[in-house]
């Protein structure tokens, strides 16, 4: 492996806040800037059992970084409550820099919090002296445009279900299966409709 620890650093990968009001912060990002939806990951929990289930959206802000937010359900939006941690991720190429960060940090005595692979990629979390998360991350596959398209589904069934009473992950999960349906129709009938024009 060529260049020190260092020189293999990527730049940012992404930095992720929290949002309590997940339309606001879509249609802003999305809508009114224009930028683009490239991946988003929903979870129940999240390590202890009492971590809220959650959506973990980016905005693509060119060159490979991206911007995130969390939003967790059922979470007071009351600004005075303490909120889950901001964190900033730095991207790494492949899984051996990945494991030459975490030996770096356990010899240097910082306790590696997780090691987790997400759906697109792996990290690991360690905190920095004022208690920040940091976390490096490496790709376990590239994002494609089936990723955007899921990206795009996920946050319309997220925005019809934050205008209902009681917001929850399984109704975003339900909302997001009726329209795969209503796409997966709407795909049929466009072949259908191609079909006939060529025939």
């Amino acid at each position: 492996m060529t260049g020190t620890l260092q020189t293999r650093l990527r730049g940012v990968d992404h930095a992720a806040y929290v949002t309590t009001d997940a339309a606001g912060t879509i249609r802003f990002y999305r809508d009114v800037m224009g930028l683009g939806t490239p991946h988003i990951i929903t979870a129940k929990g999240w390590g202890p059992k009492d971590h809220p289930d959650f959506v973990h959206f980016f905005f693509d802000i060119g060159d490979g970084d991206r911007l995130a937010f969390f939003y967790y359900f059922g979470v007071d939006p009351d600004p005075a409550m303490p909120r889950p941690d901001y964190h900033l991720a730095i991207h790494v190429r492949t899984e051996q820099d990945l494991l030459d960060w975490r030996a770096r940090f356990e010899e240097h005595g910082i306790r590696v919090i997780a090691q987790i692979a997400h759906e697109t990629i792996e990290s690991i979390y360690v905190r920095d002296p004022n208690g920040m998360i940091f976390e490096v991350t490496r790709p376990l596959r590239e994002l494609d445009e089936r990723d955007e398209h899921d990206a795009r589904l996920s946050l319309e069934a997220l925005l019809d279900v934050l205008g209902e009473d009681d917001p929850t992950l399984e109704k975003v999960w339900r909302r997001k299966a009726e329209l795969i349906e209503k796409d997966h129709e709407n795909g049929n009938e466009n072949e259908n409709k191609d079909e006939k024009a060529e025939g």
